[in-house]
């Protein structure tokens, strides 16, 4: 019989290192700590109310786009004559005049023969409770109609530069042209706000340092030569879609997890997984795919009162808790909330609650501190620093939703546009569901982040754009892991960016 005492020395070591065998030589990794400072852009009041209207959205939005928008007009416009006539600039879209050369800023609205259109579906007296949703609603350029808008008026835009600039409801533009006879104010060119004013890397960190009142001119001195814990990954990855429909999808999401907590390959690879320092999770974590044993249970059950306490499904948000929890000892985790998540459903998404996570939620934050904990679940859209980088993110709706407005494909282009409009969500609130509100638009980008992800796009893809001011953007359409198996890897020190596969066979 073996006592413990006598296996003591024998327990709660690393791997050991020897020289002379290299199939033994394993040393244990460590990984970095994550340097990461969220912020709650689009955090929302508890009393929150919906009664008020939603225009203030688009007129709070305009005053604050209007002054870059107009420099840069102004920059591009000033003193240029066409034909003999000086373009001027008018303050209003109803101070145009028929033959006079002009620019002017505004909101554009876009009216399309299959966009839903509350208005008309409440003037003929027509409720649907779940009209059929096409999935685009742009169908031909021709049926399309642009208009301008302010506070004063509305007015039709025409000409063929329309069909080489894509535009969509809710950005704000300068159009110069001349009014034609038909009352449409005919363009020949368009100005954007482009890009917003990007922040030095670790502004957020030295700005924290500065009001805790730290000597922090050495630590920005090391900022701004040498960046601390070089060589870390951020992992990013959307779609995970637990569900307890196909039991073959769990292999994957398995074999995920031991990856992310480097239990899988080689030493060589193990030491690689290692500087992966923190995982975001871009939305639909949870599918509502349903069996079909429980298709056929709720076709058999009668419900009591229009109600089946049984037909909810506890499983997926359990084994979707189980994998955090796996997860959480090792690698800190950022989770935003998707389409298919239990959380509100318009922009911006609130944190899922702590509730769907009765073991996971040990790692979140204690009550009433201000520092992030090792799991947080965040807004969709999210914004904050990590590793010094300026981050925006979301769970991929702003982008599915302008999808829809524009004839291309290009997910990368759109995600490019609203960087250059200035605005993460254009389309909302006409077509994609938000909060009114009525003091300020979140939604407009004060600062031009670093890097901007969207996750659940059909495939991966990435590009960097640079604006006028040298600001320069990674941006990074992340695929459904439920669809693609891939996940993406960011390298903090380059922004360089990589997809892994985990791949069955």
């Amino acid at each position: 019989m073996v006592s413990l005492d006598d296996v003591a020395e024998n327990l709660l070591h690393g791997p050991s290192v020897t020289s002379d065998s290299s199939d033994s030589s394993h040393p244990a990794q460590s990984r970095p700590a994550s340097d990461y400072k969220p912020l709650h852009t689009y955090d929302l009041d508890k009393a929150r109310s919906y009664k008020q209207q939603y225009g203030d959205m688009y007129f709070l939005r305009l005053t604050k786009i209007k002054p870059a928008v107009e420099e840069a007009a102004s920059a591009a416009w000033d003193g240029t004559v066409i034909a003999g006539e000086e373009a001027k600039r008018v303050e209003r879209v109803l101070d145009v005049r028929q033959g006079e050369l002009c620019w002017v800023v505004g909101t554009v609205f876009v009216a399309m023969p299959l966009k839903p259109d509350i208005l008309e579906d409440v003037s003929k007296d027509r409720w649907i409770s779940a009209p059929i949703m096409p999935e685009k609603y742009f169908s031909n350029i021709e049926e399309n109609e642009i208009m301008l808008e302010d506070d004063s008026g509305r007015i039709r835009l025409s000409g063929d530069l329309l069909k080489s600039v894509n535009l969509v409801t809710g950005c704000i533009v300068a159009v110069m042209g001349t009014e034609n006879p038909n009352g449409a104010l005919e363009i020949i060119d368009v100005k954007l706000p482009d890009l917003a004013p990007q922040p030095e890397r670790w502004s957020l960190t030295k700005l924290s340092n500065s009001k805790a009142k730290l000597k922090s001119e050495d630590r920005d001195e090391e900022m701004e030569n040498v960046s601390p814990n070089g060589g870390k990954k951020l992992a990013i990855v959307s779609g995970l879609s637990f569900s307890s429909s196909d039991a073959s999808y769990a292999l994957e999401l398995n074999l995920l997890l031991e990856y992310l907590l480097g239990e899988a390959l080689g030493p060589a690879a193990q030491a690689e997984i290692s500087q992966i320092s923190r995982l975001i999770i871009a939305g639909n974590s949870i599918s509502t795919a349903k069996a079909e044993h429980e298709e056929t249970r709720e076709k058999k059950v009668s419900k009591k009162y229009g109600y089946d306490a049984s037909a909810y499904n506890a499983i997926p948000s359990q084994l979707f808790d189980d994998f955090l929890a796996e997860l959480l000892p090792s690698l800190p985790v950022t989770l935003l909330p998707g389409v298919l998540d239990p959380a509100n459903a318009s922009y911006p998404q609130q944190p899922i609650h702590a509730a769907m996570f009765p073991t996971s939620r040990n790692f979140a934050k204690n009550p009433g501190s201000n520092d992030p904990g090792w799991f947080d679940a965040v807004t969709n859209p999210w914004e904050g620093e990590v590793e010094g980088w300026r981050v925006l993110g979301t769970g991929g709706q702003n982008i599915d939703d302008v999808f829809k407005y524009v004839e291309s494909d290009d997910r990368l282009g759109m995600m490019e546009a609203m960087c250059r409009w200035r605005c993460c969500a254009p389309t909302a609130p006409d077509t994609l569901w938000s909060y009114p509100f009525q003091d300020d638009d979140p939604f407009v980008l004060k600062d031009c982040p670093h890097l901007y992800f969207a996750g659940n796009q059909p495939e991966f893809g990435t590009k960097i754009i640079h604006g006028p001011e040298g600001q320069s953007v990674r941006l990074i359409t992340v695929p459904s892991f439920a669809a693609t198996k891939e996940i993406v890897l960011v390298d903090t020190e380059t922004l360089e960016v990589s997809k892994v596969q985990i791949a069955t066979g």
